[in-house]
Parts: structure tokens; sequence; C-alpha cells
């Protein structure tokens, strides 16, 4: 994915208020941003939207408003959901089934 985005804090935070976000939800994903010393990537940082509790939709629109084309929405968003599959079955295995 490899581009980096920047996120206006306050921005952010008028956007999450808007969805309905709890101010302490707010302060959390601020908080956890700061742990992590305001460096994640996309995937990451779509993680922690979801914790607050926005839907696909509303962290679709989050990155639509920073600057992140679709294409590259997609891939973050597959790897989340990939991500969330992994956690709750274990891995896929590929098996070749021969004659």
């Amino acid at each position: 994915m490899g581009e980096t985005f920047t996120v206006n804090r306050i921005e952010l935070r008028r956007d999450l208020t808007l969805l309905g976000v709890s101010a302490i939800n707010i302060n959390s994903l601020e908080a956890e941003l700061e742990k992590k010393h305001r460096h994640v990537n996309a995937v990451t940082f779509a993680e922690m939207l979801q914790k607050i509790g926005l839907k696909q939709d509303d962290i679709i629109n989050i990155f639509r408003r920073i600057g992140v084309n679709d294409v590259k929405i997609t891939e973050i968003m597959n790897v989340l959901d990939e991500q969330k599959i992994n956690e709750a079955y274990g891995r896929a295995v590929e098996l070749d089934i021969g004659d």
C-alpha cells in the first residue's frame, strides 16, 4: 500500500462526532494513536475505527475524506476482512487433491 496520509486531529474528531462516536471513544482512539507515536498503517487505523463502533461505510467515508482512493480503500478493507477471518477460523489451508 505504501502511501502516507495525514489525518488532521481536529477534523477527525469532528467527523467522528458527526458519526455519533462518544467523546470517551474519541479520546480512547486519540490515546491509542499517541501510543503508536501518531503513526499507524491504514489497516490498523481501520481496525481502531471499528473498535470504537464505526461501521464499514463510515470507515470508508473517513478514508475518502483524507484522500485515499477507492482502490486503496478496497485493499485496506480486504486485508482487514482477511485478518478477521484468520483470527476467527485460523489460516486457510491449500489442498492439492490429485487424481
